[in-house]
């Protein structure tokens, strides 16, 4: 069996299908918070592929079509859940007003993007 000892996972980076920039934009920047760190397209008139980040957590958006299915779901441990809750709340988007559910392994808010996608976020009880 090979020496795991080096072994180090530093990052993971789910990624959720989109498919249109515009929205996926107003939900991941403007009411998520996030902030893109690059763009990339292979050229003119090709899909878009991103990366966003906020506070450690990072996703890769695509319009791909083999990249990712949608309807995904995504786990995130936080703290600070609370001061999310409200943060979003203020910003009183149309089509999304996360509330905390408390359940056995912790408190749970979800939301979901444009495109049917979950980020389940979960403070440990």
């Amino acid at each position: 069996m090979p020496d795991s000892a080096h072994i180090k996972f530093t990052q993971t980076a789910p990624i959720l299908r989109i498919f249109d920039v515009a929205k996926a934009k107003e939900f991941y920047l403007q009411f998520l918070g996030f902030q893109v760190d690059w763009e990339h397209r292979f050229g003119e008139n090709f899909p878009l592929y991103m990366q966003v980040s906020r506070a450690g957590l990072v996703l890769h958006l695509s319009e791909h079509h083999g990249d990712a299915c949608p309807g995904a779901n995504t786990f995130v441990t936080i703290t600070g859940i609370d001061d999310l809750q409200r943060e979003l709340a203020a910003k009183d988007y149309t089509y999304m007003k996360p509330g905390i559910e408390t359940l056995d392994w912790g408190r749970v808010m979800t939301v979901t993007d444009p495109f049917g996608n979950r980020i389940r976020f979960c403070e440990s009880a």
